[in-house]
């Protein structure tokens, strides 16, 4: 799963020095606020240990299963869409809340279906709390955070989300194991796909739990006019030895002179629907990052390895382990993106998926024998499959959205970064609408089809994206 956080504007001072007096509530603070990502993460990967329990109690086809799992992704996008607007309206914290809210309704719902409608209805409510938790989550951050330290507390959302993977991926295996390997067996009076998408409920409540000991954005209370409260947070992140008003007149100025970019100043000059070539360009890493194919390694893993013979409970663990090689591969990006640079990360990356996705083309063209795939393949294919997720996860996983968040001039950030999302939750829903249909037809095929787009990358890093290492967003243009 990839983060599609939007990178929100950083506050003024962003290079100015800060020593909070508390840096451990600091950390506190950023963590609890991540809480959002950590859902993000287990909620848009739990679904993986519930599908052929659905396909099975529902008797549906690929083509329905596929709309029951990527119907959340539209409610990923009204979230996304929207959170921004009611952030500014009510607070970063009331947001969170609803978040929090809307995640625990969502799997008590999800957990407790009397239909396959409104299990689909579920699952949207789910998605409108990820689309929030994606873009308020960050938010905060950003605004609480001291300059000083603002780069490694950003990187708590990304850490979060893939660990709420894992963690999604892990509790579903131990359910698995409570059930005698089978996702319809009964664990007190419900099977344990329903107890799979019902745990969430317990990371929901929690941070519900912690928005309410975390203090509100000082950037939104001085939007409200309460500067006394502002002051005071400012105090516990920055420190005492800060100039109080100086910093309250600074932010207030910010957010004064701040334009807001509008879709036509996404446009040529004269033309009215033309698009800006950096827009495309942007538009082109969100839609690569998921035309590879990475969503179905979270999404279908369990049901793919499956399809080629291996066990439940095996492919639950191959499962988790490949979230335990996603946050590998997201630790390595972090520490590498500043010094080796952004757009060589992407080619390493680009070349890497698309030799793990031909190998893994190749393993699932054998034909099955008793079900199964041949030893030497099956073993090719397990392997490929990690190390695509671990190229993705040190490159495009990260990449993308640095380079999204740097590479727009001032003047249209905001809203290139909204089209340059649609257009990543557009094609995450191609792709996860498409994978079960698409693997019935040919699972070969459809890895060819991958292994293109991944190769189709290189030569768009190469050609059309430019180095934004070591720039001040000012110089973008």
């Amino acid at each position: 799963m990839t983060n599609t956080a939007q990178a929100p504007t950083p506050p003024p001072s962003e290079g100015r020095a800060a020593h909070p007096d508390h840096l451990g509530h600091v950390i506190f603070i950023t963590a609890s606020a991540a809480m959002g990502g950590f859902l993000f993460g287990y909620d848009s990967s739990v679904i993986n240990g519930a599908v052929e329990a659905i396909r099975d109690r529902y008797d549906i086809g690929s083509g329905t299963l596929a709309q029951v799992i990527a119907i959340a992704l539209i409610g990923c996008a009204i979230g996304a869409a929207t959170a921004g607007r009611i952030a500014d309206r009510i607070g970063r914290i009331r947001c969170m809340q609803i978040s929090a809210v809307l995640f625990a309704v969502s799997a008590v719902g999800s957990a407790l279906p009397f239909a396959l409608w409104d299990l689909a209805f579920w699952r949207i409510i789910g998605g409108f709390a990820i689309g929030m938790a994606s873009v308020i989550g960050p938010a905060y951050i950003a605004e609480v955070a001291p300059a000083a330290y603002r780069g490694r507390l950003g990187s708590f959302q990304q850490a979060a989300i893939v660990i709420g993977i894992a963690v999604s991926q892990l509790v579903n295996y131990g359910i698995l194991q409570l059930a005698d390997g089978d996702q319809r067996g009964e664990i007190g009076g419900l099977e344990a796909w329903q107890w799979m998408l019902g745990v969430m409920v317990v990371p929901a409540l929690l941070y519900g739990m912690l928005s309410f000991a975390i203090p509100e954005s000082p950037r939104f209370l001085i939007s409200v006019g309460k500067t006394d409260r502002a002051k005071e947070v400012l105090a516990e992140v920055e420190g005492h030895g800060v100039d109080l008003d100086h910093r309250v007149a600074e932010i207030d100025r910010a957010m004064r002179s701040e334009h807001k970019s509008t879709f036509k100043d996404l446009l040529v000059a004269g033309s009215k629907y033309r698009l800006l070539p950096i827009v495309w360009v942007g538009i082109g890493l969100s839609v690569f990052q998921q035309l590879v194919g990475i969503n179905v390694a979270f999404y279908y893993s369990a049901t793919l390895w499956q399809s080629v013979g291996i066990d439940p409970s095996s492919s639950f663990f191959y499962s988790f382990t490949t979230s335990i090689i996603n946050i590998i591969g997201t630790v390595i990006a972090m520490v590498l993106v500043d010094r080796v640079g952004r757009k060589p990360l992407a080619l390493v990356g680009s070349v890497g998926m698309a030799i793990a996705l031909a190998f893994e083309a190749w393993a699932f063209s054998a034909d099955l024998v008793d079900g199964k795939l041949p030893e030497t393949q099956g073993v090719v294919a397990l392997v490929a499959a990690h190390v695509f997720v671990l190229f993705f996860a040190l490159s495009w996983g990260v990449v993308v959205w640095v380079f999204l968040g740097e590479m727009f001039p001032n003047r249209l950030r905001a809203a290139a970064l909204g089209v340059a999302a649609s257009a990543q939750w557009i094609a995450n829903w191609a792709i996860t609408a498409s994978f079960p249909s698409l693997a019935d037809w040919n699972l070969s095929g459809t890895y060819v089809i991958y292994t293109v787009f991944a190769v189709l990358s290189i030569p768009f890093v190469l050609r059309y994206v430019k180095e934004t290492k070591g720039k001040a967003l000012e110089e973008m243009g």
